[in-house]
């Protein structure tokens, strides 16, 4: 079994806290984490199958190392490439712009020829907007708001792992 890519990026650690639980949860001989802030083109060239992860910050901005290598991701080939996201968001303090990050980041992954997977309903949320909605009533990958409903994350990434098993993730 060829390993995911698991690139994510974190300012407070909350990221990388959600980082470390889906590596226990996978298995770190299944799943390499990589820090996006070392990140190259080259190392998501590397793998077929990509989890990315990230916080959305203030009005609906990328995490800052998300930020600052986004000239370079815009410029990646995903064809061929099956890939799912999750999000970290405040779907109160910032209900207008609830996991934007993942809706900038899943839009390039398309626009650039690769697979989505893993999207998550956006039942049990309350948020005014958010660029991560694919269509009414699903997000691009999984939204979770460790700000607002820390006691219900642990419950989603294993719902969600369950799912990503179910459509041939890994």
């Amino acid at each position: 079994m060829k390993k995911i890519g698991l690139f994510w990026g974190s300012d407070t650690g909350m990221t990388e806290e959600i980082v470390t639980i889906l590596v226990d949860l996978i298995g770190a001989d299944v799943v390499e984490s990589i820090n996006v802030f070392n990140a190259s083109i080259e190392q998501f060239a590397a793998y077929d199958t990509l989890l990315l992860g990230l916080s959305t910050w203030y009005d609906g901005e990328l995490q800052s190392d998300w930020d600052e290598f986004f000239e370079q991701f815009q410029q990646i080939d995903f064809t061929g490439k099956t890939v799912a996201l999750f999000g970290l968001g405040d779907q109160e303090g910032y209900a207008e712009f609830f996991i934007d990050g993942v809706g900038i980041i899943a839009t390039v992954v398309q626009q650039n020829g690769g697979k989505i997977v893993g999207k998550w309903k956006t039942d049990g949320y309350e948020y005014e907007a958010s660029k991560a909605v694919l269509e009414e009533g699903w997000f691009m990958g999984l939204a979770i708001d460790e700000d607002n409903q820390p006691q219900q994350t642990d419950e989603r990434l294993e719902q969600w792992l369950v799912q990503l098993k179910e459509e041939g993730f890994y």
